[in-house]
């Protein structure tokens, strides 16, 4: 059976269930679940790789002894254990002292979770099916677990928040394979959603990996913040089942919380890759945890900020989503763009077309690539056009990896070297966004401009058009009739 499909007659039994209203609320029973299904399945493996393994859980708590059997605890007796005995003990291991790494995934995971479901007959139908059809051990199951993902974000959507926290694949793997990251440097996401940017990362490291000590540094580099529950247990079940076993640097969390002052050296890193909020606005008083000059409530440009200080001296680099908005945008904005070129390297803007993140938003948005120690001498564009007999891009016709083909081959590799003009590409000089007060948003050179005159003299011309055709239609009629006069 395709997980896809064991999703759908989950929520099926769910919705029989009083206690669980709509679409987020039962895809958030379904995470807690299968990441309790997923952890047990992993400390099989541990104990076996590992003969120090230790279970943070209770015997009792561990889903092996409580869920597993299908004849096991159903009813009232499930859901008093589930709700009074299980929760409380996983929520303890995030702040209880000695716990081990593990523990306090498991910890922080169940920080915010919760137990919508009422009936015990039917959570034990919903335990069955999970334990009955899924086996995380198995590669095939594990490598089908996109599919899981797939059909929650469409859920999520219907459920009205998916694009808070959901970039398209293609346009991660894009910026990923650009970015190049190489194992030892530190990767960070700043807004992580499920992970869609690390698992990417964490894929191109793999083929990095020679050693057990190359493993431990992967692990040990993927950094990632999430501020809202559900696609925070999304993002840490998603590292386990890429191979992150304690996924201890996926934090619960608003990264912009904390006081830029407070970032000292050991918090910068290599490479940022994330695609903030945007249009959003954060609560009173978060604005304080920045210098004045960015002084804002608007979420996109205080991540910007904050990216821009966290990234390390001389050899940071990142790439950002960001809407239009930013590239025009003033105040605040124009203070960040002076930075980004006075004190960064803002070498390539690609500008995507409208319905990338559709059916999410409309909004036109960019990806902007920099890296920290040297001023900007210039910034290349470039327009990624959509294939031919698009008018737009859908769920069923979404942007694709291989469209990017374009760009990487005019990209000219690590030393961008070798790029040229195109009808899709083009450049900008320093000194001309300077003398455009740092307006970013550069339009295409090479595009045939549709120049719409007066309508006046527009309707002017149409009449003496008119005219003339008319005097031709008479001209024509007269002759007719004096051909057929002649015959």
């Amino acid at each position: 059976m395709a997980l896809s499909t064991l999703i759908k007659i989950i929520q099926d039994i769910m919705r029989k269930d009083v206690g669980v209203d709509g679409d987020a609320q039962r895809i958030s029973q379904i995470v807690w679940l299968i990441f309790l299904k997923i952890f047990d399945d992993k400390e099989q493996e541990w104990k076996i790789t590992n003969s120090k393994y230790k279970s943070p859980l209770q015997s009792r708590f561990q889903w092996s002894n409580w869920a597993k059997d299908p004849e096991g605890i159903t009813g009232d007796e499930l859901i008093d254990f589930v709700n009074n005995d299980l929760f409380p003990s996983l929520k303890k291991l995030a702040i209880t002292a000695g716990v081990s790494e593990h523990g306090r995934v498991v910890g922080t995971l169940f920080e915010d979770a919760y137990n919508y479901m009422k009936s015990g007959t039917l959570l034990r139908q919903v335990i069955n099916a999970i334990e009955e059809d899924v086996d995380f051990n198995s590669s095939k199951d594990r490598h089908l677990f996109n599919d899981i993902y797939e059909k929650i974000l469409a859920d999520l959507q219907s459920a009205g928040n998916a694009g808070e926290y959901y970039t398209p694949r293609a346009v991660t793997q894009f910026i990923v394979d650009m970015i190049d990251p190489q194992l030892g440097e530190s990767v960070m996401d700043t807004s992580c959603g499920t992970g869609g940017f690390l698992t990417c990362a964490i894929e191109h490291l793999k083929k990095q990996v020679k050693t057990t000590e190359d493993s431990e540094i992967l692990s040990n580099s993927i950094h990632g913040v999430e501020k809202k529950p559900l696609p925070h247990m999304l993002a840490m079940t998603n590292m386990m089942l890429h191979g992150i076993d304690v996924p201890s640097n996926i934090k619960h969390d608003n990264t912009l919380s904390r006081p830029l002052k407070d970032y000292g050296p050991k918090d910068r890193v290599d490479i940022i890759i994330t695609n903030p909020p945007f249009g959003g606005m954060e609560e009173d008083g978060i604005e304080k945890n920045f210098l004045k000059k960015y002084q804002t409530r608007e979420t996109a440009d205080l991540f910007m900020a904050l990216i821009m200080h966290i990234l390390k001296h001389d050899t940071g680099k990142a790439a950002v989503v960001l809407p239009d908005g930013f590239l025009f945008g003033e105040g605040v904005k124009t203070t960040l763009k002076r930075e980004l070129l006075e004190e960064f390297n803002l070498h390539t803007i690609v500008r995507l077309p409208k319905g990338v993140f559709s059916p999410y938003t409309s909004i036109n948005t960019n990806i902007i690539f920099f890296e920290k120690g040297e001023p900007t001498k210039e910034v290349w564009f470039f327009e990624h056009p959509y294939p031919d007999g698009y008018k737009s891009y859908s769920r069923s016709n979404p942007l694709t990896i291989e469209e990017f083909d374009l760009e990487k081959k005019w990209w000219g590799g690590s030393t961008r070297k070798g790029r040229k003009v195109t009808k899709n590409s083009w450049k900008v000089t320093v000194k001309e966004l300077e003398e455009r007060n740092y307006n970013l948003d550069c339009k295409n050179p090479h595009e045939d401009k549709i120049v719409h005159k007066d309508p006046v003299k527009l309707m002017s011309e149409y009449d003496e058009i008119s005219k003339k055709l008319l005097k031709v239609q008479q001209e024509l009629k007269s002759e007719l009739i004096k051909a057929l006069g002649t015959n």
